[in-house]
């Protein structure tokens, strides 16, 4: 039975744990990757937080995949991730898309605005 955006997203937000900036900075700190998952235009438009890797959402399949030449290095099951997109939603998508891939430890951070209404910096990256 084909599935509803609606029910695409409580799946997403039921298997991917939200978190806030403080969580965030406890899981880079500890070796994390900060992934935003929004399109290079949206980055060239606003920027992104510092420090983070870009994958737009509608590649992130052909790097995760190990198996794949397209393999991003950053993407390891071992490491946890924490993402962030416009609003959250692409982000707790692509969290649930990770870990149907295998990645244990995928955490949604919400929107860049979160980062920068938290006091994340921004680079212009």
């Amino acid at each position: 039975m084909p599935l509803t955006v609606k029910e695409m997203m409580e799946a997403a937000n039921t298997s991917v744990e939200r978190i806030d900036m403080a969580r965030a900075a406890e899981i880079l700190g500890q070796g994390g990757l900060l992934l935003d998952v929004r399109d290079g235009a949206e980055l060239q438009k606003t920027g992104r937080a510092s420090g983070a890797h870009h994958i737009s959402r509608g590649s992130l399949e052909f790097s995760a995949d190990e198996a794949l030449k397209s393999h991003d290095p950053e993407l390891r099951k071992d490491r946890p991730i924490v993402l962030y997109c416009a609003a959250g939603g692409r982000a707790a998508l692509a969290g649930k898309l990770l870990k149907d891939m295998g990645y244990a430890q995928v955490y949604n951070l919400g929107g860049f605005s979160d980062w920068v209404n938290a006091g994340g910096e921004v680079s212009e990256e």
